[in-house]
């Protein structure tokens, strides 16, 4: 059984690594890359909730939530997004698909606590961009903006129970990635073209703490509450830039050196992403309903990435709002398979604080999905939806509309139970 578990997993993986693209939005070009906030399909669903734990489900956000798990899980997800971005004056279409996370945890009943490790991206740049313009002179000035690669997260996680109903949990993130930002730029008339290529190698830790409690508030309802806290990311970047000519009709490179980032401080330099708190609470029937609603501030005020300015943003403070859940008609049905299929949907609001031409960009979203059992041991098969909206097309800016189908296998095995028969 375990074998089938890992082989599946494995599967799952290498299809989504060939198919990753990290991203498409041109929104990616700031800063670090779009900041994805991953979790599992079951709680991208409730409209990204993470305040919400069980006992057989993995919660890669809400280390608390190790605290109560039962079987040990094998979770893994990809998604696939297709997008329009728009302007005043064109419109695109496009797609991107992605692996969003691996994920293990183990419990271990004699402490009451559980443990999970595994890997998820943290940011991603992937853009193609076109700037035309003319000069004083009347001549047509090109720039083409092209950016790769992305962040990642390896992520280790504890959880116990302190009390009946009060849970306390712990995460350790290493990020890792690099990241790649291209310009080249021709003007008409002028026989050589410009380019300006900068890559940084990024590295560095943050935490993630969650305090859960779930006390019983009658004969079937438990009351759900939850703080939780990531701590400042302090990221190392060593950085190289790139400048020189090139000829625009064949691509050829004509006189290319390394800027010395030495003499301006830039070789090495900090990212700062500041502390994120979130605080939840709802109401819910064991195995049969849950509502609730999640609000998270960041003081983005104080972000930092010196290499990776762009000249027309700045940052303000960020604040998201989710509400969410989920509803099972009956669990334990044995004469209809989809009344124990659980039903799951959510909003969320997310304001980024991030300001581009002086308009912030916010993201709006509607989810819903599925979780369909399979087997005996509790596993199950997600599937999840998301139509949202991000940006505005005011001040010369892009308005992304979205479609994202996510699919996540949670497989669930015993082990070290004590055979009955030798």
């Amino acid at each position: 059984m375990v074998k089938k578990i890992v082989l599946a997993i494995c599967c799952f993986a290498t299809f989504a690594l060939s198919a990753q693209n990290g991203s498409v939005s041109p929104y990616s070009f700031f800063g670090i890359g779009d900041l994805r906030s991953i979790s599992t399909v079951e709680n991208q669903m409730m409209g990204g909730l993470a305040m919400y734990t069980d006992s057989i489900h993995l919660n890669i956000n809400n280390p608390a939530s190790l605290g109560k798990i039962g079987p040990t899980i094998y979770a893994a997800a990809v998604s696939h997004r297709e997008l329009r971005l728009e302007t005043f004056s064109a419109e695109q279409n496009t797609s991107v698909t992605n692996l969003d996370y691996l994920a293990i945890a183990l419990p271990l009943k004699v402490q009451r606590m559980g443990f999970n490790f595994g890997l998820k991206p943290f940011s991603s740049v992937g853009y193609s961009l076109l700037d035309e313009r003319t000069n004083a002179e009347g001549n047509a000035v090109t720039n083409q903006f092209a950016g790769d690669g992305g962040i990642n997260q390896l992520f280790l996680s504890a959880g116990f129970r302190l009390l009946p109903g009060l849970y306390l949990g712990a995460t350790v993130n290493y990020h890792f990635g690099r990241l790649e930002n291209n310009r080249q730029q021709t003007t008409e008339g002028v026989q050589f073209g410009t380019l300006d290529l900068r890559e940084s190698q990024i590295s560095g830790f943050d935490f993630n703490y969650a305090l859960t409690y779930e006390p019983k508030i009658s004969s079937k309802h438990t009351l759900f509450s939850s703080v939780r806290v990531r701590t400042q990311t302090n990221l190392t970047s060593e950085n190289t830039q790139t400048i020189g000519t090139f000829v625009p009709l064949s691509g050829n490179e004509i006189e290319v050196f390394d800027v010395n980032l030495d003499e301006v401080n830039l070789r090495f330099t900090e990212i700062k992403i500041p502390t994120t708190y979130s605080f939840g609470l709802g109401v819910g029937e064991d195995k049969h309903w849950f509502v609730g609603g999640e609000y998270s501030l960041q003081q983005f005020s104080d972000y930092s990435s010196p290499f990776l300015e762009a000249s027309n943003t700045r940052y303000e403070d960020a604040s998201a709002i989710a509400f969410g859940g989920y509803f099972i008609p009956d669990y334990a049905s044995f004469d209809s398979y989809f009344k124990r299929v659980v039903y799951r949907a959510g909003l969320r609001l997310d304001n980024s604080g991030f300001v581009v031409n002086d308009k912030e960009l916010s993201n709006f979203g509607m989810t819903f999905g599925m979780g369909l059992p399979i087997g005996a041991d509790f596993t199950n098969l997600n599937l999840g939806f998301e139509l949202g909206r991000r940006g505005t097309t005011m001040n010369n800016l892009v308005r992304e509309s979205y479609f994202k189908v996510s699919i996540g296998l949670s497989l669930n095995a015993r082990w070290f139970l004590k055979r009955q028969i030798n």
